[in-house]
Formats: structure tokens, C-alpha cells, sequence
């Protein structure tokens, strides 16, 4: 039988950042495979504007810096992660002799530059889609860019998958990188409503927490402050995501003023003094996620496989993992469904992991049972008072379940 990169044709349906990573590490790693970029987005839109900010785990930026893609000059590094309970009253902070549980990641103790970094969106896109393009220029023959081709449906075949862009065209493989946000989503197998909303924008802050990420988890929902590159100005800003209860939202409502105020309320000291807020934007919340990214000869990867509760903020992390995994089964050889099939048997541990947790922290902001704030303090200071339990924590947020 002849090795797979001779043979395989690859449709790539979704050109964010898992996919256009997927369609350039299976350029350079499957030589002969002929790989087709297909997005709804013309390729004339301005990438570089979109405001959103996503967070990377080590192992993503070292896999976009092998790509050539990686925009260190536009991203902030994650050098300390400190994640904290809000006080749950006056029992606790004497158990634990401080304002609040808390447990610090440092990248200094755990032998790393950096635990990650943080860019927006744009940012992250543009070089992304320049390496594709510069890619498919190079070696037209067998990559293909088809922007502004939005893909009308998939259709399983016995050997392969039709899809449907206007003209049906067969392919070996179609790997669906097409995420959005929850509220817009088709219902997949597994669905959960955490009746919870995020509003998200940008922080101004005095001074002094560069390169530390702050997550704070509160009796509305998790509340995390994430280091963005400091700008021309010199002012030190945060991407704000904040959690909160749908039903008795305490943001909707207020002003800009008001809301800063609120926040202010909500942080550790530690995170510093909140200047300003940018005008922020809501999201609903909610678990979307397919049993395995495997179906036939389509695979799911990214938000198209799993949207997650943010408050782990891994989503993006798992979503380029799931992309290495299969480039990975596909370039060692064989037939196409073994490789497959050996990618939904590898990725489930990582993935099932990453589900399971970030559901039971999100359903855990919805308990009212007496108690239930106090015992995760007590669970983040047991974990800060054990440094191996800590460092494996770590090392799973770095580079997903190994």
C-alpha cells in the first residue's frame, strides 16, 4: 500500500487559526499531500482589525514558532499565573490566614521563559494566513486557497468525503476548523447551558502586574485579567473576560463608571489599580461538543470538535493540539481510517480532561450549597502548599494531558 502523503487530498473547512495551522503543518510535514483551504471569509477582509484576545499555552507558541507564524512583538508573555477565591466570608480568611485561597504559577520556578502569552485575535490571524499564502504561491500544484467559498454541506463517502462548495468535489479527508461562538452554533452530542453570560473588553491599569495573569473566582462566575502588549501610549492594559449568572446579571445594567467600580470590588490587591475600562460585549456561556472528533472520514477539530466555559481559557490550546495529533497519525503512514482512528483514541484523554474540568468549575458557580466558595479556596491553597501537584498542574496547562 502506498504511504499516505502520496495519495491523500485534504479539505480544510475553516480558516481561523486552528485551521489555517492544521493546513500549513500538513504542508511541510505530508510533502505529497494535496491540502485545500476553503472559508465563507473573502480574502480581501482586513484579518488584522479583529479585536477579540486569545490566550496560548507554551506548547501553542512553540508550534506556531516551528510554523514561522508566530508574532512574539504583538503578544504579551504570561510569565506568573495567580488564580484566587474571593473571600467567602470572615471563617475563611481566618483558616487560611489571608485575604483569600490562592495558588501562583510561576514560569521562573518551572525552568520556562514564559507560561504563555496572550495577543488579539488579528494579531494571530494575519501571520497565519500570510505563511498559508506565501505556502500555496510557492507550490500551487497541491495547495489551494479558496476564500470566499463557504462550504453548503458534507457528504460521507465509502472511501472519502464530497464537499459541497458550489461544485461537489471529492476528498480524502475534510477537516472542519469552523468554530463561532456558542449562542450561534448547531447543536452537537453533548450540550450544556450554563446560564452564565462574559462580557469581555480591555482594562487600563496603573502599573506593576505586567506579565501576570490574574483569575479570581467570585460568587458571580470567574473573573480573569489576562497581560496585552503595551502600547504605544506606555499604559499598562488587561483583556477583561468576567462570568456572570444570566438571570441576575450584575453588569447588564450599569454604567461604564459603575462597572469599573464593580470590578475594582471584585479583584485581588495584588492585581493593581483599574484605571479605565473599554466598552465591553457579551457572550452566552455553554458546553458544545461532539463525542469524538472522528465521524467517518470527517474530522472536527477546534471549536468545531468542543466549545468550552472560558474559565480555563484552553479552548484555542486544545483546538491546535488536535491539529498536531492528526497531522501527526496521517504522516506516519497506513491506511486513512487506522490513522483516525489511532487520533480519536489518542486525543481523548486531553480532551475528555479539559471537558470534564471546565464544566465542573462552570456548574460549580451555580451550587448553592453553603460551603461551596469555601471548599474551592480550600482546594487552591491545598495545591499552592503541594509543588508537585502544582508543577503537574502546570505542565497539563502548558502542553495538554501527556
Amino acid at each position: 500500500m502506498a504511504p499516505l502523503q502520496s495519495v491523500m487530498q485534504i479539505a480544510v473547512v475553516g480558516a481561523g487559526p486552528v485551521g489555517l495551522a492544521l493546513a500549513l503543518l500538513a504542508a511541510r510535514r505530508l510533502p505529497t499531500a494535496r491540502i485545500s483551504v476553503f472559508d465563507a471569509r473573502p480574502l480581501d477582509r482586513d484579518v488584522g482589525a479583529d479585536p477579540r484576545t486569545l490566550a496560548l499555552s507554551l506548547g501553542s507558541v512553540q508550534l506556531l514558532e516551528r510554523l514561522g507564524a508566530w508574532p512574539a512583538e504583538a503578544a504579551a508573555a504570561i510569565r506568573r499565573v495567580h488564580v484566587s477565591q474571593a473571600p467567602a466570608g470572615v471563617t475563611l480568611g481566618q483558616l487560611l490566614g489571608h485575604e483569600a485561597a490562592s495558588v501562583t504559577l510561576d514560569a521562573a520556578e518551572l525552568g520556562v521563559a514564559q507560561l504563555g502569552a496572550v495577543l488579539g485575535y488579528g494579531a494571530l490571524l494575519a501571520p497565519l494566513q500570510a505563511a498559508w499564502l506565501a505556502a500555496a504561491a510557492a507550490e500551487p500544484q497541491r495547495l489551494a486557497t479558496r476564500f470566499g467559498t463557504p462550504v453548503a454541506a458534507l457528504k460521507a463517502l465509502v472511501d472519502g468525503v464530497e464537499v459541497d462548495a458550489g461544485i461537489a468535489e471529492r476528498f480524502d479527508l475534510a477537516v472542519v476548523a469552523e468554530g463561532g461562538v456558542y449562542a450561534e452554533q448547531a447543536r452537537k452530542a453533548l450540550v450544556a447551558d450554563y446560564g452564565q453570560t462574559a462580557w469581555v473588553g480591555h482594562a487600563t491599569l496603573a502599573a506593576g502586574s505586567g506579565g501576570v495573569a490574574f483569575e479570581r473566582f467570585t460568587a458571580d462566575g470567574p473573573l480573569a485579567l489576562l497581560p496585552l502588549p503595551t502600547p504605544a501610549d506606555g499604559a499598562e492594559r488587561a483583556a477583561l473576560v468576567w462570568c456572570v449568572p444570566s438571570s441576575a446579571d450584575p453588569v447588564r445594567d450599569l454604567t461604564d463608571a459603575q462597572r469599573l467600580a464593580l470590578l475594582r470590588s471584585r479583584l485581588p490587591a495584588d492585581a493593581g489599580e483599574l484605571r479605565a475600562l473599554s466598552p465591553l460585549k457579551s457572550f452566552a456561556l455553554g458546553l458544545n461538543a461532539e463525542r469524538s472528533l472522528v465521524q467517518g472520514r470527517t474530522v472536527r477539530i477546534g471549536n468545531a470538535a468542543q466549545t468550552l466555559h472560558p474559565v480555563a481559557g484552553q479552548g484555542l490550546n486544545l483546538g491546535l493540539r488536535d491539529a498536531y495529533a492528526l497531522v501527526d497519525a496521517l504522516q506516519r503512514g497506513g491506511n486513512v481510517d487506522t490513522a483516525l482512528a489511532r487520533v480519536a483514541w489518542a486525543r481523548a484523554p486531553d480532551r475528555w480532561s479539559l471537558i470534564a474540568a471546565t464544566d465542573f468549575l462552570a456548574r460549580s458557580f451555580t451550587w448553592r450549597v453553603p460551603g461551596a466558595a469555601a471548599l474551592r479556596g480550600l482546594g487552591l491553597a491545598a495545591l499552592q502548599a503541594v509543588p508537585p501537584a502544582k508543577a503537574a498542574l502546570a505542565r497539563q496547562m502548558m502542553f495538554g494531558w501527556r
